[in-house]
């Protein structure tokens, strides 16, 4: 595993490299005077989407000088790490304590990272996590770095660990404590600095723009672009094939170019989507003729004319750079929420329970919440459904066209829907200090 300390070359592939970061290009030229923060968020993309404004936010010290912020992620993150604004250099590092069966502690990586974080000389080591992650591995190496300042949310006793021990309200069960950007910006003004009354995600717009350009020309014929993202990282918080391929095929009835998205390994699951949802929309095939929505197919198309495959056909650029193109996504509780908050895209939120959505829901845009939130599994944080049927998200394909329809301000007779949910229109008044 690599990790020369103090290495600034831009590094892929393995756990444990260095980045070429998004930020400040030109720290190599006075080592010296640069005064650096580290932030860490050892978690997914849409994890470490949800900590942008957080990390943004560390640009500035409670001094008001600048800093060069660094950015430590796990692989699953590593992605969103770079579309992120604001970073000067992303370190990838594979940890046993963080992540779905971590692999054993690896002794020479880990002294790897300490060594990098020496290097890089971090006057503050910030740590964000979720509600049920401790801060406490990572502030002990930062410790050992010789970080003379640490950062981090937790209960447990820190000892010395901690400069800034700051703790998160809400229950015990993930319940209250406001969304996961309100508590990442909490901790940033816990170190005395200001953050924005009014937070929202963002991606670098040039890495968003560079991939568009490699983007295929939408379908000819449809009301508008619609994107739907079947899979999830969490298992049960995705939707069923059944139910994916119903919304698929109720959106293509109702006259909307559809374009299904997935990871590479997700490709299988999307193409069983596309198969079910063309047999549902096709006449020949008894599928939902007589059932087309006000909008109805739109004329001298078929099924296969408005429902496109694009798994795997991107990277997470160039997913930003679809989703930004889209009226509208339909997704469960998992990065592409979040990536379409970024570009600024409104979501219909296929959203399963086992988390709550006071903290998880797509931030900043408008949003409709779809699914049974008081179904058994609520805040049960399962990741694979316990409830036999998965009964949270049996979903009819009407009720997601109704939701696109309402998200976008597309109604019968033309008149402008109303948003059932928007998260994040609340986040009002100045945190932590004078607005930036």
């Amino acid at each position: 595993m690599s990790g020369t300390a103090g290495s600034g070359a831009a590094r892929s592939g393995a756990a444990g490299s260095e980045d070429a970061g998004s930020g400040a290009a030109g720290w190599e030229h006075d080592r010296g005077a640069t005064r650096r923060v580290l932030a860490v968020r050892l978690d997914s993309d849409g994890d470490v989407l949800l900590t942008g404004p957080a990390v943004l936010a560390l640009g500035t010290g409670a001094d008001g000088a600048p800093r060069e912020v660094d950015l430590l992620v796990s692989p699953q993150g590593r992605a969103a790490a770079h579309l992120l604004p604001g970073v000067a250099e992303v370190r990838v590092e594979q940890v046993p304590w963080s992540g779905y069966a971590p692999a054993a502690a690896d002794p020479a990586a880990l002294q790897a990272l300490v060594a990098w974080m020496a290097g890089r000389a971090h006057e503050e080591v910030v740590v964000f996590t979720s509600f049920h992650q401790s801060p406490l591995p990572m502030a002990l190496l930062a410790r050992l770095a010789g970080a003379p300042r640490v950062v981090g949310t937790s209960e447990d006793y820190p000892g010395s660990l901690l400069d800034v021990r700051h703790r998160r309200p809400g229950g015990a069960d993930g319940s209250g404590g406001g969304h996961e950007v309100l508590a990442a910006l909490d901790l940033v003004a816990a170190t005395g600095r200001a953050v924005p009354s009014r937070p929202r995600l963002a991606v670098r717009t040039d890495l968003v723009d560079a991939a568009e350009r490699a983007l295929p020309a939408p379908p000819s014929g449809a009301r508008g672009l619609v994107v739907l993202h079947p899979g999830a990282s969490v298992p049960a918080r995705a939707p069923s094939p059944a139910v994916a391929a119903d919304a698929a095929a109720a959106l293509v009835d109702d006259g909307w170019a559809v374009a299904l998205t997935g990871s590479p390994a997700e490709a299988p699951l999307v193409e069983d989507v596309r198969e079910r949802a063309s047999r549902a929309a096709d006449p020949g095939a008894g599928g939902r003729a007589e059932g087309t929505g006000a909008g109805g197919r739109a004329e001298g198309t078929e099924a296969g004319g408005l429902l496109v495959d694009l798994a795997g056909a991107t990277d997470l650029a160039g997913l930003a750079a679809l989703l930004r193109r889209a009226d509208a996504v339909v997704v469960g509780n998992t990065g592409p929420a979040h990536l379409a908050a970024a570009v600024g895209t409104p979501v219909v939120s296929l959203f399963s329970p086992v988390v709550p959505a006071e903290r998880w829901a797509p931030w900043g845009v408008p949003t409709v919440l779809l699914g049974d939130q008081g179904a058994p599994c609520a805040l049960s944080r399962a990741r694979e459904c316990p409830v036999p049927g998965h009964p949270c998200l049996q979903l009819d394909g009407r009720n997601v066209v109704e939701a696109v329809r309402s998200v976008v301000g597309v109604q019968p007779g033309g008149a402008a829907g109303s948003v059932e949910r928007v998260a994040g229109s609340s986040a009002a008044g100045t945190r932590g200090g004078a607005r930036p």
